[in-house]
């Protein structure tokens, strides 16, 4: 499962990022890492952008980079 199909107030864990290694560098940058749990704060009315909490901060993704992120629900 990726990321941008997960419902608001759902949690998951980070399991891998598909992605190009300038993207993946930047994700893992702000805490998006392997192992991490996120939870799915906001989704914008139109889908895109998604607002997850990660690390005890919230970020804010383009739906398109969500769907790179794979996770398994918690």
């Amino acid at each position: 499962m990726t990321l941008d199909k997960l419902q608001m107030g759902t949690s998951a864990r980070l399991m891998h990022i598909d992605s190009s290694a300038t993207l993946r560098s930047r994700l893992l940058e702000l805490g998006l890492t392997p192992g991490t749990d996120v939870s799915i704060v906001r989704v914008a009315p139109m889908g895109d952008p998604i607002e997850v909490k990660v690390r005890g901060y919230r970020l804010t993704l383009r739906k398109k980079d969500a769907a790179l992120i794979n996770c398994q629900k918690i």
